[in-house]
């Protein structure tokens, strides 16, 4: 079925063959009925978006979100699924022509931070959090669809809307997120070809952030365990002092990225955490040591763990100590398919103006997106919610975190519009082939 969706795909790319860079975009008259259903629906978005976020919920525990967000597409009188990954919902909208399926997506889960920003529609939920824009994301996906509903008639093809659980991670034993959405067949029944996502940027309202490729990093985690030998603290040769050692691997890890990656592909060892020692007068017999690993190429993500074990290993073993090693990985890189960004980006341009279209270099942060854009080309953008007035924003995950509301109508307008533009590339190249 995986080849199935890439073939199907690709027919999309090479619309780029017969279109020139300019792009086709929708007629004014389509783009002023854009304009007068956001506005009409303005008010009970943002609405929805405070009720989301006054009661946010931790991954896999969507529960009363899952539910706001299917009643409301229901009454649009679209096809919906519950229960999709465990708290997944899912809503087709089936066009007035026939053409492909294509789907974007909002993550509809919090974080476990206690806000602290003093708006009135702050967090009931102690402890926890839309730290990460998540209502935000859901809110305007919401709206793109009650706006591509009531325009139905232009869409030539379908478009499925996907709003996904757990995208900050589930708890070890759990599954959930983008990988179980689409194990549990969210791409297919029908087919998707192609695939659009956001995320909240803390930057100016009205910019927009894209790279073609790489746009965010893969993010893996591992566990190492030192184990050396105790003894009293007068006496360290008598022992195997685990702490020094942690030492010294956390202090050897960065000559990885320094010495063994090429300059030119960025990749990031960090150790969160430590634990060791029992007393100060006792030498350790045992550290835990727990960090990440983010790259951008598959080359060096498949590098990094073998040369994180290899120096592990040379600094214990002399000393006569132990090591266990688990690493585990987690979302490769968001990856946005250059062919489909030749195509989208005038859509960009055309909404926003070229000057608010920024190229980004790729960032280290990690996305659950990019498991869909290993099945299917992706076209993935970042949506600044920065007041302009103001010269600094909290930024993400923190509890201060607190965006411009005025993004939620643009990033429905952005939606709205490359939605449209892609079903009518498609059935532009599909009328050319004929």
């Amino acid at each position: 079925m995986q080849k199935n969706f890439k073939l199907k795909a690709l027919v999309l790319f090479l619309g780029t063959l017969f279109f020139s860079a300019n792009g086709l975009t929708i007629d004014k008259k389509t783009a002023i009925r854009i304009e007068k259903e956001i506005e009409k629906y303005k008010p009970e978005i943002i609405e929805t978006r405070r009720f989301l976020h006054m009661n946010p919920e931790l991954s896999n525990q969507e529960y009363e979100t899952a539910k706001l967000v299917a009643s409301k597409l229901m009454s649009l009188g679209l096809e919906v699924k519950t229960g999709v990954a465990k708290t997944g919902v899912v809503a087709l909208l089936n066009g007035s022509q026939q053409g492909i399926t294509i789907g974007i997506r909002a993550d509809m889960d919090a974080l476990p931070i206690q806000e602290l920003s003093n708006v009135p529609y702050k967090s009931l939920n102690n402890g926890v959090m839309h730290a990460c824009g998540h209502d935000i994301h859901t809110s305007i996906v919401l709206g793109t669809a009650m706006v591509m509903n009531a325009l139905r008639d232009k869409i030539k093809g379908n478009i499925k809307f996907i709003f996904q659980p757990a995208e900050e991670g589930v708890a070890p034993g759990q599954e959930g997120g983008a990988l179980l959405m689409i194990k549990e067949g969210v791409l297919e029944n029908p087919a998707v070809g192609v695939i659009f996502g956001l995320h909240v940027w803390p930057e100016d309202l009205g910019q927009v952030f894209f790279s073609p490729g790489s746009i965010m990093a893969s993010s893996d985690r591992f566990q190492i365990i030192i184990k050396g030998k105790s003894s009293h603290g007068a006496k360290p040769n008598e022992g195997i002092d685990a702490i020094v050692l942690a030492s010294q691997v956390v202090v050897s890890l960065q000559s990885i990225i320094s010495r063994t990656i090429e300059p030119s592909d960025p990749a990031v060892i960090s150790i969160g955490k430590i634990e060791g020692g029992t007393k100060s007068n006792i030498i350790a017999e045992k550290v835990l040591l727990e960090g990440t690993v983010r790259t951008l190429s598959a080359s060096s993500r498949e590098k990094i763990p073998r040369l994180i074990e290899d120096v592990v290993r040379g600094i214990t073993h002399p000393f006569g100590a132990d090591y266990i090693f688990n690493y585990k990985k987690g979302p490769p890189s968001v990856y946005n398919h250059p062919e489909l960004a030749t195509i989208m980006l005038p859509t960009l341009s055309a909404v926003l103006g070229e000057t608010n279209v920024n190229t980004l270099r790729p960032q280290m942060v990690a996305e659950d997106f990019s498991y869909y854009c290993q099945q299917i080309p992706g076209f993935y953008f970042l949506l600044g919610v920065k007041n302009p007035e103001n010269k600094t924003m909290a930024p993400l995950h923190n509890p201060y975190f607190n965006p411009d509301e005025r993004s939620i109508p643009l990033g429905i307008k952005i939606m709205c519009h490359l939605l449209l533009d892609c079903l009518e590339h498609q059935s532009h190249l599909e009328d050319h082939s004929h």
